[in-house]
This record gives C-alpha cells, structure tokens and sequence, in this order.
C-alpha cells in the first residue's frame, strides 16, 4: 500500500533575507548588516516542512521561467517534494518576497506574487494530482478561487482540507464550508474577529470564537503556546517551548508541515500539534532558519 501523501496547493517565493539591527520606521532607511537568498512561499515551505518531519509531500503551484524559478525548482528536488505538479510559466516571473529580520528575531516582509497568481486551477481536475492524498493544505498566498477548486477537489474525494489562513483575507463562504481544520496565528485570529489574544487563555477564547464556523481550529500564539478546539469541541491549551529565540521567520510554516505529516500518519489533533509545537521550537532556534 503506497504511504499517505500531503498535497500542498500553493505559492513559491524565492525570498530575500536581509538581517538588520531593526526594522525600518516609515520614511526610514536602515542600515543591514547582511543579505542572503532563501526558498520560500508559504506553500513552498509548508512542503518542505512536511518532508522534513518524515512525510510524503506534493506541491501544486506556479513559478516563472526564470532564476529564481529554477532555484525554487532545485530546492523542492533536494527536499524530496514531489513538483510533477509546479508548472512553469512563461513570460510571468517567478514570485519573490523580502523580509528583513531584527536583532531580536522578529520580521516583517513583503510579498510580490508573479507566478502565484497564474496557477491554473483546471489542472486539479487531473487524477494524478490526488493520488495517494490523504491531506490537502492551502494557504491564502494564491487566489481564491484556486483554494477552492482544490477544496471542491478535495470534497469530492474524502480528503480533509486544512487552511492557514495567512495572509488575512476575507474568505468567501464556499471555502469555510470545505474547510476542516482551520490554522492562524494570534494577528490573524484577531482580523478574523477573535479577541485580542495576549495568552494561552485568550487564545482559546479565540479559537473557540472561529470554531463557530471551522470543525476544527488552532490558533498559534508564539511564545504563548496555542490553542485547539477539535471536531468534538474539546478545548486543547499547549505552553509553548522555551527556547532562544534567533527568527520567528518560518516558524508557522515549520508547524503546519509538520502537523500534517503527523495528522496523515493517524496521529491525534492534540498530539499532532505537541509535535509540531516542538519541531516550530527548533526552528526558531536555529541560525539562518
């Protein structure tokens, strides 16, 4: 029997990493200290995250016939993510983001799209795509309308469908409806009408707040820990690991990869996500992460 596969329908980003003692004021220039280029888009990085915790990941996406493509292409390889489904697009460039990362670990960063937004949704239709998935995650750095015929798909064929949805968008009920477990952040959470969420209690609060609509939810809290409500309405808190902090850039990604390879191997919610709570702890404790 072929083992279950995570399907990851979204973006490619070759980032642009620039360290810097802070983060630029508006009207500011400030002065970095180094620069680097890294794979990314949070589709990218979740497919990696998944392979990386010992799972079997497919990427669906775009990228340009470009450098940056081919860069993105040759990671995906090395991370033994499957890409028969990444297609290359010409005379679109490949999407990119820059984000500079402070002293104390913290980010911003700003994302061009490109390739992105050129994904062509009719592929899903194509059973190859779907074989041997038993998870769907998507992300809201592709359009709309791309996460919901992955969703459609998804429906159709018994597989659960997980959303991260980051960035915050307002999200079109066709697509809550297909939504099984929904993952953001504390901010997220709170533009999607939580609470402010400033500890672990709150975060339940938030969680329990979005579950009015999601089966599942976890709402992620950084240094906090997260927050769970599963299908049956238990309520999970989970302190997060104590670790030195050197970047935060990523980590949410390193979680859902991770949770989902635990959650297609038959792991429970709660300890999928105490799993993938301390493989986010390494991440944002290792150098250049």
């Amino acid at each position: 029997m072929a083992p279950p596969v995570v399907l990851i329908v979204g973006s490619l980003h070759y980032d642009i990493m620039v360290e810097a003692p802070h983060l630029p004021r508006k009207d500011e220039t400030a002065v970095g200290t180094r620069w680097f280029p890294k794979f990314g888009g949070k589709g990218g990085n979740q497919a990696l995250a998944v392979a990386r915790a010992g799972g079997h990941s497919r990427m669906f996406g775009a990228i340009g016939n470009d450098d940056f493509g081919l860069y993105m292409r040759a990671a995906l390889q090395a991370g033994r993510v499957q890409d028969d489904f990444v297609a290359i697009l010409a005379g679109v460039p490949s999407g990119i983001s820059v984000a500079i990362v402070d002293a104390q670990g913290d980010y911003a960063a700003t994302i061009v799209s490109g390739a992105n937004l050129h994904i062509n949704a009719a592929v899903l239709q194509d059973d190859a795509v779907w074989q041997d998935v038993a998870l769907l995650v998507l992300q809201n750095e592709v359009p709309e309308e791309v996460n919901i015929a992955a969703a459609l798909q998804a429906r159709a064929r018994g597989i659960r469908t997980v959303l991260n949805a980051a960035p915050t968008r307002a999200l079109a009920p066709d697509l809550i409806a297909l939504v099984d477990l929904l993952i953001v952040n504390a901010v997220e959470a709170e533009m999607m009408g939580a609470n402010t969420v400033c500890c672990l209690h709150s975060a339940a609060d938030a969680a329990r707040h979005l579950a009015a609509k999601f089966e599942s939810v976890i709402v992620t809290a950084g240094s906090k820990g997260l927050a769970a409500v599963a299908p049956d309405d238990t309520v999970l808190t989970l302190p997060a690991q104590k670790v030195e902090l050197l970047s935060s850039h990523g980590a949410g990604d390193a979680f859902i990869g991770t949770l989902c390879s635990a959650l297609v191997q038959g792991v429970a919610l709660d300890q999928a996500a105490t799993i993938a709570s301390h493989a986010a702890a390494l991440h944002v404790s290792r150098p250049n992460a």
